[in-house]
């Protein structure tokens, strides 16, 4: 049984016909006839579970929305991305390309998901932060303001990557570090336990940070 239906009315995006959809039936917190937002094909968001595109969120290209995940307000997902599980893209966020956000991540501001990224668990990207490449955000680990995780870099724990802070290469963030400021973490560094890297500090090559080490 089809959960939703296209209302007939569309839009044009970036040259992409999208398409808006309204509830056929009850589910989750979704009644029926609720209008939702613009998806461009029925292969974009699914029938089954309690996942929904609300607003004016728009679901695009290859991408699936699934699972009880939800989509909303100016969010966009497109390319081949995948948000699954209870994740949360909202506000006027981006998931792109092959970028998966999954668990119960959310994704949410101006932030940006791209490339390869994953962001899953109970991690959260927000502000205008960037996640991308090969990058992976999960556990509790938050990344925001205008920070960028990068390459095949991972945040994981209860980290924190905040300010304009870069974490990129091979390099992990977890347990409890911050990295902030203008701080770089990149190369096979590690940043772990409670240690702060701040400032314009630079740690890269094979470093360990641990503890609460500057």
């Amino acid at each position: 049984m089809k959960k939703y239906k296209f209302t007939g009315k569309t839009k044009e995006v970036n040259g992409t016909t999208l398409h808006q959809i309204e509830s056929l039936i009850d589910f989750g917190n979704v009644k029926k006839g609720d209008i939702g937002g613009w998806i461009e094909k029925e292969d974009n968001l699914s029938h089954y579970e309690k996942c929904w595109v609300s607003d004016d969120a728009k679901v695009s290209g290859n991408a699936k929305v699934f699972g009880d995940a939800w989509v909303s307000d100016d969010a966009k997902v497109f390319g081949d991305a995948k948000v699954f599980g209870d994740a949360k893209v909202f506000g006027d966020a981006w998931v792109s390309d092959d970028a998966k956000v999954s668990g119960d991540a959310w994704v949410f501001d101006d932030a940006k998901v791209s490339g390869n990224a994953w962001v899953f668990d109970d991690a959260l990207v927000y502000g205008d932060a960037r996640v991308s490449g090969n990058a992976k955000v999960f556990g509790d680990a938050k990344v925001s303001d205008d920070a960028w995780v990068f390459d095949d870099a991972k945040v994981s724990g209860n980290a924190w990557v905040f300010d304009d802070a870069w974490v990129s290469g091979d390099a992990r963030v977890s347990g409890n570090a911050k990295v902030f400021g203008d701080a770089w973490v990149s190369d096979d560094a590690k940043v772990f336990g409670d240690a702060k890297v701040f400032g314009d500090a630079r740690v890269s090559g094979n470093a360990w940070v641990y503890g609460n080490a500057n």
